[in-house]
């Protein structure tokens, strides 16, 4: 499951996630709330321009890694040198050891117009804020292949739900982001939080995430990926290229989410809260898909 961690040099400039503000209630009197950050964050590698994001701004490290990663502008880490975030200049230079260690960009004439050629194939996605997919990755799919996951239970996904549950969170302070989480599957068939992020579109969420495991080596064999967000098409290939096969929500999903999940063999769980859930696709994973005694 995990692999030598990564040895890039990072900036750890998260912002802080909340700003105080004075607001007039119902009766008229006068109290501070929190409300959430939005900043924008332009990245760059080698030096080009890739896009800017809106962002809570508190992994924007892991959050532009993982975005390369989902994006497949990157592919390997290892071909990564630094990742240098400036909130001065709202920015985040991604440096490849080429240019580090030899003066040389990446971007060629070839290079700079494959990538002019991807970023040209742009699909505006159904996440909040406006999630983009840039290439053809969808039909990239296919490759995927998942490794040995532990079978999970029904007292796992419970024990999944109440630990998002039972977090605290940005939510319940201030409203207005999404949350996504990694659990880790153990052989006792009790998941492990691994990592809990939160940013004002559940895109930025699921990128930061990725960003994270890319840097610490991890592969998604035994891991399940939830969201509070709905399980949508981009949902269910950014889950599939992380090689998660466990897709959990507290939301609905769409036809386009389903019909990837069930084509790559995804396991989804929608509608989860308290003890009930909604199992669509993969129901092979699970041990125990009897009824539940009353």
């Amino acid at each position: 499951m995990t692999a030598p961690v990564c040895t890039l040099s990072l900036t750890d400039h998260g912002r802080a996630p909340t700003v105080a503000l004075q607001a007039q209630d119902e009766t008229g009197q006068t109290r501070e709330t929190l409300i959430c950050g939005e900043h924008p964050l332009t990245l760059y590698l080698d030096k080009r321009e890739l896009v800017t994001l809106m962002t809570l701004g508190t992994h924007p490290e892991d959050l532009a890694l993982g975005w390369l990663r989902n994006q497949r502008i990157v592919t390997d880490i290892e071909t990564l040198a630094a990742v240098q975030v400036d909130w001065d200049t709202e920015s985040v230079a991604i440096t490849s050891r080429t240019l580090a260690e030899h003066g040389r960009t990446l971007w060629t004439d070839q290079a700079a117009e494959a990538l002019d050629a991807r970023l040209g194939q742009r699909t505006v996605t159904t996440g909040c804020g406006q999630g983009t997919v840039y290439g053809d990755l969808m039909s990239s799919l296919g490759d995927v292949q998942w490794g040995h996951s532990i079978p999970l239970t029904r007292d796992a996904v419970y024990r999944v739900i109440d630990q998002v549950r039972g977090h605290d969170t940005l939510y319940k302070q201030a409203g207005a982001v999404h949350a996504c989480a990694l659990f880790s599957q153990v052989q006792a068939g009790m998941p492990r939080l691994l990592r809990f992020v939160e940013d004002v579109g559940r895109h930025n969420a699921v990128d930061a995430i990725a960003g994270w495991m890319w840097r610490e080596g991890l592969s998604g064999d035994n891991l399940i990926f939830y969201t509070t967000g709905r399980l949508t098409s981009e949902m269910v290939i950014k889950c599939a290229q992380m090689g998660i096969p466990v897709l959990m929500s507290r939301s609905g999903l769409t036809g386009m989410g389903h019909a990837l999940a069930e084509q790559l063999g995804l396991t989804m769980f929608a509608r989860c809260q308290g003890r009930h859930y909604l199992l669509y696709t993969g129901a092979h994973r699970l041990l125990d898909t009897q009824p539940a005694q009353a």
